[in-house]
């Protein structure tokens, strides 16, 4: 009993100092967040038809479950938009039978037609972000389009630009989807790059979260109207064209990172023609701001 008792006195008080200094080191070097890995990807759905222009989700399903991707844009999304996609909200049944979180923002939106029945829903046509980590909030910007919907348009500013926030293990994460214009004249991408850029750059009340750009640029890297993007944005580069499917020859399709994102690599998923894009793939690793 006695030597017992010998030890507690020499033993507690060195047990209660150790503790003390290791306190102390671990609030002045406290440690390093560990970063958060994500999976994301971008991929041109062309209406659900493949390359041979036959309309098959199944082949698209198979294709976006092949990617394993926890957060995915989508360009070419129709929501009840006519025959072509069998008038289905291919947005929501993607997520439905991917299990994921849905946002959908439409670049056209228009009556339905008078035959559709007595209350169809309305036609639309744009992006989506699919997402396995909750939606926070969407909201859908307006950037310049030039609309495919009248004769003789005019560059006027149009929706279609979606911001989808993600909350990806306590991290927020700005997720925008886009699709820029097709025509040869890079004039109105360029007049869309510069709202892209307004609309993520705008002040935050806080700490304004990272952002991922994803989507169809319809031009290659060293476009001069993309050349804005590249200031703040950093190219997640798959080494490889995604277009068109079966024997790409250019590389049109992004996925663009902001800062507080590292990148690990990125490549083009082998889909063969479920699309007639390749989806572009990248492992990211986000960091506690």
């Amino acid at each position: 009993m006695r030597i017992h008792l010998a030890l507690r006195r020499h033993v507690v008080p060195l047990l209660l100092a150790v503790g003390l200094v290791l306190t102390a080191s671990a609030t002045a070097h406290p440690a390093t967040p560990r970063p958060v890995p994500l999976r994301v990807a971008t991929y041109n759905i062309h209406a659900g038809a493949g390359e041979d222009e036959v309309f098959d989700l199944d082949r698209q399903v198979r294709a976006l479950r092949s990617l394993d991707a926890d957060v995915i844009g989508l360009q070419e999304v129709d929501v009840h938009w006519g025959e072509r996609s069998q008038w289905r909200d291919l947005a929501r049944e993607l997520a439905h039978r991917l299990g994921m979180h849905v946002a959908f923002a439409p670049i056209y939106s228009l009556d339905p037609e008078p035959a559709a029945g007595p209350t169809p829903p309305r036609r639309e046509f744009g992006v989506a972000v699919l997402s396995r980590h909750p939606v926070l909030r969407v909201r859908n910007h307006e950037i310049t389009r030039l609309s495919t919907q009248g004769e003789n348009p005019l560059p006027e500013p149009g929706p279609g630009f979606l911001q989808a926030t993600v909350a990806v293990r306590g991290i927020p994460l700005d997720v925008y989807a886009t699709h820029l214009d097709y025509r040869p004249d890079p004039a109105v991408r360029a007049a869309q790059v510069a709202d892209m850029l307004r609309v993520m750059d705008r002040p935050c009340p806080f700490r304004c979260p990272a952002h991922l750009l994803l989507g169809d640029f319809n031009a290659r890297p060293d476009a001069p109207e993309l050349t804005p993007l590249w200031a703040t944005l950093r190219d997640a580069d798959p080494g490889a064209p995604t277009f068109p499917a079966s024997a790409p020859d250019r590389r049109i399709d992004y996925v663009a990172t902001s800062a507080g994102i590292a990148l690990r690599r990125a490549w083009t998923a082998p889909t063969g023609i479920a699309s007639d894009h390749l989806p572009v793939v990248a492992d990211l690793h986000l960091t506690r701001r």
